[in-house]
């Protein structure tokens, strides 16, 4: 957690720099707005705690203008209660009372972490989808979040049930496609005692289990269109049966699914129900693909470098310029999980005090960037690498390679080489002995023979 105080260090914010300070904030002060945001362009700032006596009103309109998503918090005396209102309509977040409560302090950080570890975004297209998610968030509407694979579907949804008012009841997520078809029903809704082979007690379904919050459906498309027909009946009446019976169970939750696939063509090709996809489909985000939000891409890396150097106990090392210019014009086909696990690589890899090129690779360990080779045109070169490294040997020469290669892999075992090879045991033998006549170290059965020098 990084905290930024703006204004004077007098006692009172001293003390609340401390308490910060104790629960784990890295804590950086500036004496006025033009100097924090310098900090912030610099180093970045998970908080801002400001001074109620300096002009919150134009902080917060510069980082809308820079598109800056540190949330302020203002601090002043408690007993000024105008002062803790015009904070709170000029654009803070929250208005701490000094002298600081440590549990107060220690409230608002973990709450800023929880929130900050939500989202990240920078880009104008990400800013429409953001806006018009918090802008529905405390309705009870179901929500259909689309968008490609990686795109960060699930932390989406995750941000409108923290920006809701059921904020403080449970985030229920159930991926529709890594559970099987006959499983998923039980999944969603419980089961009864003896409803089937296995079933030894009743145990509540995710639909109970979110009663209060949210359920997110991820990956609904891949669900069983029989199973939609059940589904489409727990969300009209909010009612559901466990499987095996018993009485039906009220619950109350709001509904978010996700999915990879267009559900309206699903419909036309009748895997999909028209009905349960007009339930569903009350509000529709779209999620852009990373490469048609370029701005999120150094936002996501950098986000990423910091938190697996933290995870991994390594100082925290930024992309150097030719390593953003890299991670910038690649598109990225995973999207931010592509993006995530490249970072997470080249934090590993990297050695200097700038995470370089060298270090971002893909996981086969090419440079990224690269163009693949079709399987077609590998095979191709290595036929040619192959065929180049025999010319100029002798026949004798290429076999006694073979032989040993064969015999190595199979750690000696003179029976397994022999049949890889298509020859007779006999044969290999006679081959082995010859080999061993002329110096050549031959493995025992379970032996390989040394690495070459």
């Amino acid at each position: 957690m990084r905290l930024l105080i703006i204004g004077r260090l007098n006692g009172e914010l001293v003390a609340a720099s401390k308490i910060a300070m104790s629960r784990g904030a890295a804590v950086t002060q500036a004496d006025s707005i033009a100097h924090g945001l310098t900090v912030l362009r610099a180093r970045g700032a998970d908080l801002i705690m400001i001074d109620v006596g300096q002009p919150i009103a134009e902080l917060v309109a510069a980082l809308e203008a820079e598109r800056i998503r540190t949330p302020v918090v203002a601090c002043g005396v408690g007993s000024d209660a105008r002062a803790a209102v015009a904070a709170i309509q000029a654009g803070a977040k929250e208005y701490i009372p000094l002298p600081p409560d440590p549990e107060l302090i220690a409230a608002v950080l973990e709450a800023v972490a929880a929130d900050a570890r939500s989202f990240v975004w920078k880009d104008p297209a990400m800013e429409r989808v953001v806006k018009l998610a918090e802008q529905i968030a405390r309705s009870e509407a179901s929500v259909l979040i689309t968008g490609e694979s990686g795109t960060g579907k699930e932390v989406l949804a995750r941000h409108v049930h923290q920006k809701s008012t059921r904020r403080n009841k449970p985030f229920v997520s159930v991926n529709c496609a890594a559970i099987p078809d006959n499983l998923l029903e039980s999944e969603l809704f419980g089961h009864e005692k003896g409803a089937f082979t296995g079933a030894v007690a009743r145990r509540i379904g995710k639909f109970e289990e979110a009663s209060g919050g949210t359920l997110l459906l991820d990956e609904i498309s891949e669900m069983d269109v029989r199973l939609q027909a059940k589904l489409l009946r727990a969300i009209q009446e909010r009612t559901i049966d466990r499987v095996g019976g018993g009485p039906p169970v009220k619950v109350d939750i709001r509904i978010i699914a996700t999915s990879n696939r267009n559900l309206a063509e699903e419909v036309r090709k009748g895997t999909f129900r028209e009905d349960l996809l007009y339930r569903l489909n009350v509000v529709h985000l779209r999620l852009p693909p990373l490469r048609e939000r370029p701005a999120d891409v150094l936002e996501l890396a950098s986000f990423f470098a910091r938190k697996y150097a933290e995870l991994n106990g390594l100082p925290p090392r930024p992309l150097s310029a030719e390593a953003k210019r890299l991670v910038a014009r690649n598109p990225w086909p995973g999207n931010v999980r592509e993006l995530e696990n490249t970072i997470h690589r080249a934090v590993l890899l990297a050695s200097g005090a700038e995470i370089e090129p060298e270090a971002i690779l893909t996981p086969e360990g090419e440079a990224l960037g690269a163009v693949p080779l079709d399987p077609a045109a590998r095979a191709a070169r290595t036929a040619e690498a192959v065929t180049r490294a025999l010319v100029g040997r002798t026949l004798a020469d290429v076999e006694r390679d073979l032989i040993l290669d064969t015999l190595d892999h199979c750690l000696g075992n003179r029976t397994h080489a022999a049949k890889i090879l298509g020859i007779s045991i006999r044969t290999l033998r006679n081959k082995l002995a010859e080999y061993a006549a002329e110096g050549v170290r031959v493995p025992e059965p379970g032996q390989s023979r040394p690495a070459a020098a």
